[in-house]
């Protein structure tokens, strides 16, 4: 990504894109939407930068729930305890039903139903942090959209009297832990008419994208050998690291014979290893991406076959474990032209060709299952600082990017509401989304 046009906080921020004219679908609905969120504002970055931690104190409060912490707290899959409570904690504030440990002991739900009947519009927060990095995919901003949108739903459907149903989802484990497919096996999404979250980004200034992101393979892989004393015997040992360092070794060849667009990485790992031992285990972690899961499954075959050539040469035996497929999202295209109508005429730039395209996840499968919208937003990075870097687990705290999710949050509210009021929008929604499964092959 170039430096020329990557947004970086030394950027103004106050500069942004002239107003194009026309007028939004409901602008009384978006006039709720924005003045509610921004009404908002403050609590919301409290609770952002509460989540986030990243070695600072924190503190959060609202009218039944007082939490200080003195140490850093961003939490792994699975383990978002304290994200759980706060979020919890402020919907229950602001007028949501509630309920805790939802399916699983770190997820949640929070509900608001006006009126009898209507549709259901469904919103997502993530939660989890990544290994050393803390917030480098920041889901402190991802969690504080849902929350925005979410409420200011509730406030709209309050002041005009509009029917329906908000849901939204607290989903642990994005990274890694396919959270969203557990809970959606578990019944956590079946209400739901649609689904809409959005995620942080380098890019663009300014910018709300609508690219996809690839179809996902998760593989482990395990050769077991036997020990040897590596000066004394070492003939006596069959070597399970040779066996990895092989299986490397052969998808690195197999790289140059994919299509760039595909991505295969991995990382070695092992217990007790020590230079005088032959090791008689290796573990290896994989993934493997591609724009469909079609093509994504076909080149884990060829991958497949790498890890069990190396077995072969070396004399290992071996284990290959893959976990369920995660789906490229397919963002629905009606959805995703009524969020660049509303951009386009409020707040700035549409962008189809930066975002996080290249990333996945567990989105993927929930955008397969019922109709979807993912957009990213662009927030202030530094050269080489994107997601899953340090220099990203920064910029997810700043008030720069803090707006650019408030932004975007206005938005998918604006989006979702027109789900809730528009018979034939929703139908148009509908029919998107089966003639995008009729695509899939």
């Amino acid at each position: 990504m170039s430096d020329m046009i990557v947004w970086r906080p030394e950027d103004d921020p106050n500069i942004r894109p002239p107003l194009q004219e026309g007028q939004v679908n409901r602008p009384d609905i978006l006039n709720v939407i924005e003045t509610s969120i921004d009404g908002l504002s403050g609590e919301l970055r409290m609770l952002s930068l509460d989540i986030h931690g990243n070695h600072r104190a924190s503190i959060f409060i609202n009218a039944s729930y007082a939490h200080t912490s003195s140490k850093d707290h961003p939490e792994l899959m699975f383990e978002e305890k304290y994200a759980h409570d706060a979020y919890t904690a402020f919907m229950e504030k602001h007028g949501f039903t509630v309920i805790k440990n939802h399916h699983l002991e770190t997820a949640w739900v929070a509900t608001y139903t006006h009126g009898r009947g209507g549709r259901v519009l469904g919103i997502n927060s993530e939660m989890d942090a990544l290994p050393g990095i803390g917030h480098a995919c920041g889901h402190n901003l991802v969690g504080i959209s849902g929350v925005a949108v979410a409420v200011a739903a509730k406030a709209a459907m309050e002041r005009l009297n509009i029917d329906g149903k908000v849901v939204l989802l607290g989903t642990p484990a994005e990274e890694g832990g396919l959270g969203k497919v557990i809970l959606y096996e578990k019944g956590a999404y079946d209400e739901m008419d649609v689904c809409l979250m959005s995620h942080p980004t380098p890019g663009p200034r300014h910018f709300i994208s609508l690219t996809n992101c690839l179809a996902f393979s998760f593989i482990t892989v395990k050769y077991q050998g036997h020990t040897a004393h590596a000066g004394l015997s070492p003939w006596e040992g069959t070597n399970a690291l040779d066996a990895a360092v092989l299986a490397y070794n052969n998808v690195s060849l197999l790289r140059q014979q994919i299509k760039p667009t595909h991505r295969v990485h991995g990382i070695f790992e092992g217990n007790n290893w020590a230079p005088n031992i032959i090791p008689d285990q290796a573990t290896m972690k994989w993934i493997v991406r591609a724009p469909t899961t079609a093509e994504m499954e076909d080149t884990g075959r060829r991958v497949t076959a790498c890890f069990e050539a190396a077995a072969l040469a070396s004399g290992c035996k071996v284990q290959i474990t893959a976990t369920p497929t995660i789906n490229e999202v397919t963002q629905n295209k009606a959805l995703g032209d009524e969020l660049a109508d509303v951009v386009l005429k409020r707040y700035g730039a549409i962008d189809y060709e930066w975002g996080i395209k290249n990333a996945s996840t567990d989105f993927g499968n929930i955008s397969y299952l019922m109709p979807g919208l993912h957009p990213g937003f662009s927030i202030p990075t530094i050269p080489n600082g994107g997601n899953h870097t340090p220099g990203f687990t920064e910029a997810a705290r700043s008030q720069v990017s803090h707006d650019a999710c408030l932004v975007v949050s206005k938005a998918l509210a604006a989006v979702g509401m027109r789900v809730l009021t528009d018979e034939a929008f929703f139908q148009k929604v509908k029919d998107t989304f089966e003639e995008d499964k009729k695509l899939r092959v």
